[in-house]
């Protein structure tokens, strides 16, 4: 809905009652309805000893006033609606919702249920000036006897708002909810529900009086147009919401479902999907003579492609380290020579690591891949790896391997590149905290390839590993999805050696 919309439907709910005020026959382009009087200033009364007559305001400044009025009501949608545009996140937008109802009705608390009425979810109760408790107790009342129950139920008369001016006034008021109206401390309430025509329901709205209130025309007209606006943001929220779920549930699927035990070494690993998803990925398999093969890898892009790709070029390299994974150069190799002639469009990085436990000795190759770290208690070093090309930048990709013999207890820390880029600082700057990072693992927890990972992803990222969880997905065994902001996939895959 734009501000023309607006402009168009408020001017007709709040135009001038032609029995109140004069109408002057044409101010600023404005027509009046009925001819202007002869006068313009009300006759002195004839009557002896009765109070002069108050005069009519001039013409002008009628509706100059309600011009006024309608452009301050204007003014606040817009500034409302603008705020509520730059909401990107889901419980971002429905916060915003909150805030701004609240500020249009009058309340000073309130509740969004999000309900979609497809059955797809997400489903959520976000509160404003309500806690985690609060929402609970609320919960606990009969939905059918709550106004926003009935919204969602599809109850008849509640398409355009249901208030409840004084609850504790109402017959037949639910004990549970007077109870609970009682315990928060609220009196009157005011529900909007949130639908389009599109998407159907999504959920309804509610604010909270502290004392009997209701909304007046004027506020029911201003949150009418402003849930207008919302329903059909929120509406794309959802939908990207679901869509992020989507992909991120399938990035899942396509890594392992957990990962190997192997004598000699623990591991684990972290998978952080980006909000449009990405093609980064990890593997852990045994191979003959128990040994162990460890990979990392990035596909550029992101979305559906991405991933599927992701999948395509992991399955590959299983069946490569398995027929040669002693020889991580070889693997690479035919990895390459598969990306150029199946999807040459397509450029990838990886690296693959030939681990002997027994030994704790590995012998890994990389593709355009960032090296190695190896935290220990005395020292922590970026493993040297030769510089090479992705996969699929070179007409044949070939570059050599790299051995390396780790102490009992050292981890070996393998990533991508998202970690780096998702810390927004230049390539030095990024190693540089990286490093430090990993040099500030604490000695109590070092033996925890898992803790080690965790302390990584908080000290690295600004954001830290578990803000901005999402609703929905799945953390795996053994390798938890921690947060979900910025842009980049984020792998870590740790393995500490005996």
């Amino acid at each position: 809905m734009g501000v023309c919309d607006a402009i168009e439907r408020y001017a007709l709910v709040r135009k001038p009652d032609p029995m109140n005020a004069p109408h002057p026959s044409k101010v600023a382009g404005i027509d009046s309805t009925v001819p202007a009087p002869a006068h313009t200033v009300a006759p002195a009364s004839t009557t002896p000893g009765a109070p002069p007559a108050t005069p009519h305001p001039a013409p002008g400044v009628v509706i100059q006033d309600r011009l006024a009025s309608w452009v301050s009501d204007l003014t606040t949608l817009h500034e409302l609606t603008e705020r509520l545009a730059r909401t990107a996140a889901l419980d971002d937008a429905l916060h915003e919702v909150l805030r701004a109802g609240a500020a249009l009705v009058g309340a000073r608390r309130g509740l969004v249920v999000l309900e979609p009425g497809d059955g797809l979810g997400p489903d959520t109760t976000v509160g404003l000036g309500l806690g985690r408790a609060d929402l609970g107790h609320i919960e606990t009342v009969p939905r059918a006897s709550m106004s926003y129950g009935r919204i969602l139920d599809g109850t008849p008369g509640g398409e355009a708002g249901i208030a409840q001016p004084d609850l504790f006034a109402e017959d037949g008021l639910d004990p549970r909810h007077r109870e609970v109206a009682a315990r928060l401390g609220y009196a009157a309430s005011y529900t909007m529900p949130l639908t389009t025509e599109g998407a159907g329901r999504l959920g309804a709205a509610v604010w909270l009086y502290d004392e009997p209130a209701e909304p007046s025309a004027r506020q029911r007209h201003l949150i009418g147009l402003y849930a207008r606006y919302a329903s059909e943001h929120l509406a794309r929220s959802v939908e990207t919401e679901r869509t992020r779920a989507c992909m991120a549930t399938i990035s899942e699927e396509l890594l392992p479902s957990r990962l190997p035990r192997v004598a000699g070494v623990r591991l684990a690993a972290r998978h952080r999907t980006g909000p449009r998803g990405g093609g980064d990925w990890y593997d852990a398999l045994p191979l003959p003579d128990a040994a162990l093969g460890l990979a990392v890898g990035s596909v550029t892009g992101s979305g559906p492609s991405a991933v599927a790709a992701m999948g395509r070029l992991r399955a590959s390299l299983r069946a490569y380290a398995v027929m040669e994974g002693e020889d991580p150069v070889a693997v690479l190799s035919d990895l390459e020579l598969l990306l150029r002639l199946t999807e040459p469009a397509r450029c990838a990085t990886a690296l693959f690591a030939y681990c002997e436990p027994t030994l704790r000795k590995i012998t890994l190759a990389g593709a355009g891949h960032s090296p190695p770290l190896v935290i220990g208690a005395r020292r922590t070093e970026f493993v040297e790896t030769s510089l090479s090309a992705p996969l699929g930048m070179l007409a044949c990709w070939e570059a050599p391997s790299v051995e390396l013999t780790v102490e009992p207890g050292e981890t070996v820390l393998l990533y991508t590149d998202g970690l780096l880029r998702r810390t927004g600082d230049p390539v030095d700057r990024a190693f540089t905290r990286l490093h430090a990072a990993a040099s500030s693992v604490p000695r109590a927890v070092r033996a925890d390839p898992g803790a080690v990972a965790d302390h990584v992803l908080r000290a690295v990222l600004p954001d830290g590993p578990d803000a901005g969880a999402p609703p929905h997905g799945r953390s795996k065994p053994g390798h938890e999805r921690p947060g979900e902001t910025g842009d980049e996939d984020v792998v870590l895959l740790a393995a500490r050696f005996e």
